[in-house]
């Protein structure tokens, strides 16, 4: 079992910065992929950013590329995710998630940290 604990979220003006944090315990992180979730009031969570645990590959949702990196440090079992040019439809409660060995079905999840992009 792995257990994560976010951090980072908070106020920033739109085209801001913030770096979002996941802080792993537990299980080898290695055998995670990494993800980033996201879920603004009245919609469903969605995807924002992952990385492989097998090669590191990420991936990105369309509305975050080239604006988000998603980066993962297996030896300070942590993964980050860089937020550039913030939009105001970026706020959102942010969640970090460990698929194991990449399985979504085995999933663990963080408690969320907010981000409100807002002038």
């Amino acid at each position: 079992q792995v257990q994560l604990v976010e951090s980072g979220g908070g106020l920033v003006q739109p085209g801001g910065s913030l770096r979002l944090s996941c802080a792993a315990s537990g299980r080898t992180f290695s055998d995670y992929t990494m993800g980033w979730y996201r879920q603004a009031p009245g919609n469903e969570r969605e995807f924002v950013a992952s990385a492989s645990w097998v090669n590191g590959v990420t991936n990105y949702a369309d509305s975050v590329k080239g604006r988000f990196a998603i980066s993962r440090d297996n030896a300070k079992k942590t993964v980050y995710l860089q937020m550039n040019s913030l939009k105001t439809e970026d706020t959102s409660v942010y969640y970090c998630a460990a698929d194991l060995f990449g399985r979504t079905w085995d999933r663990h999840w963080g408690q969320g940290t907010q981000v409100t992009v807002s002038a």
